[in-house]
């Protein structure tokens, strides 16, 4: 049997049908934000790096794990932004997994009790480090 683009159907089941999902919404306990920090971003947890720029930020906090986004670029190399979160996050219990790198990007993976992960990724250009920090933690760690 020869089947033309259009043709939905199969020999075996008949007709085929797609029904398309609604565009996906925030759930009541997420928020994110352009440009500046969201309200109630758990700062301690995931502080913003002394001179950075925050360009988005984002936190879910009623998802189990809680998730904690944070985009910002700072005049820097990659090395320091990476130094400043691994202190930072050493000092919460957070251990660093070996690896410094994904490709090109800086990247640095972080774990605490086995069920938390901080992730660092930089990317350097023209003395800029853009740097995207997620977070996957318990509720009570993101507060």
């Amino acid at each position: 049997m020869t089947t033309s683009p259009e043709d939905t159907s199969s020999p075996t089941s008949g007709p085929s049908s797609v029904t398309a999902s609604a565009s996906p919404t925030a759930s009541p306990g997420t928020s994110a934000t352009v440009g500046q920090i969201v309200e109630g971003f758990p700062e301690k947890l995931i502080p913003v790096m002394p001179g950075a720029t925050v360009i988005s930020s984002s936190f879910d906090k009623t998802s189990q794990p809680s998730t904690v986004a944070l985009v910002a670029s700072l005049k820097a190399p990659a090395a320091a932004v990476v130094d400043f979160y691994t202190k930072h996050l050493k000092g919460l219990g957070f251990k660093a997994v070996p690896g410094d790198a994904v490709g090109a990007v800086a990247s640095k993976d972080f774990v605490r009790n086995d069920n938390e992960t901080v992730n660092v990724a930089i990317v350097e250009a023209a003395g800029v480090s853009t740097f995207t920090i997620g977070a996957n933690v318990a509720v009570e760690s993101a507060k």
